[in-house]
């Protein structure tokens, strides 16, 4: 028997707009419970509820969620009922074996929902916020001698993981396992000024390995635009990737010097998605 038709169904309800850590977290606690099932807002339910567009459209937003390591599925909602209700709840849990559950922030915790769950046999789940402090970061043993493929190296600053991130981290795993360093904060402070980073090392080395494109995620620990030599000389990668914006002589001489295929990415967006960039973003 597969062990996995026996874990719930964690269903999670949204437009998870303009996506942050906190949620990503959530997430994660999430599929601690079972097999997380995100049901996505379209953009005309997203501006039924708030007023307004969202910020990043649907397509982009189911994008970036299924390339999430915790979310198993994703349907996107278009007829809106109620935030305290599951739309075409008997025809989504009809298949469960164990009893599906709805999780819930404690801050959109309520009454209702708690009615809906116990009218629709389902398990009703508040996430505690003293749960989704701190950012872990999973497989942090592993052995970078265990890669049974390439081992591909990546680095940057990664201040806000968007969806040219993540389509990036999509092109490069395909030529291997793929380990990408993040820039410690004194280092994106020297390169990038005095306003930088927005978020500190530890949040964005833990958004960057939710992705699950990635194989490892690290923090740096050298510095200039080879801060990550020190751990590129740990993991011994057969290539080193770098986008257009990120060609830089010294790369290149590193890699020739140490016998590393030093491979160049155009920078273009997922098909069908906007061009995003880091410094634009910072404005949302």
């Amino acid at each position: 028997m597969d062990n996995s038709s026996l874990q719930p169904t964690v269903f999670v309800y949204g437009s998870f707009d303009n996506l942050k850590t906190f949620q990503i977290r959530f997430l994660q606690e999430a599929s601690k419970l079972g097999k997380v099932f995100i049901l996505l807002f379209s953009d005309q339910v997203s501006f039924t509820i708030n007023g307004k567009k969202p910020a990043f459209p649907e397509n982009e937003r189911r994008y970036y969620l299924e390339s999430l390591r915790y979310v198993n599925q994703l349907s996107i909602i278009d007829n809106f009922v109620s935030k305290n209700e599951i739309p075409c709840i008997d025809a989504l849990q009809k298949n469960d074996r164990v009893q599906p559950i709805w999780a819930v922030m404690e801050n959109q915790a309520n009454p209702e929902k708690n009615d809906f769950c116990r009218i629709h046999n389902l398990r009703y789940q508040i996430l505690p916020d003293s749960d989704l402090v701190g950012f872990p970061v999973e497989y942090t043993d592993l052995n970078f001698e265990d890669s049974k493929q390439k081992k591909v190296a990546v680095s940057g600053c990664f201040d806000w993981v968007h969806s040219g991130h993540v389509r990036f981290f999509e092109e490069v795993s395909a030529l291997g396992d793929l380990f990408v360093i993040v820039g410690h904060d004194d280092n994106v402070k020297l390169l990038k000024g005095n306003d930088h980073p927005m978020y500190p090392q530890d949040e964005r080395r833990y958004w960057v390995q939710s992705i699950r494109f990635v194989k490892q995620a690290l923090v740096s620990s050298g510095h200039g635009w080879l801060d990550a030599e020190p751990e590129i000389l740990k993991i011994r990668p057969d290539i080193f990737a770098v986008n257009e914006d990120g060609d830089k002589p010294e790369k290149r001489n590193f890699c020739i010097e140490h016998h590393i295929e030093y491979k160049i990415l155009k920078r273009q967006p997922k098909s069908g998605l906007p061009s995003r960039i880091s410094s634009i973003l910072r404005g949302y």
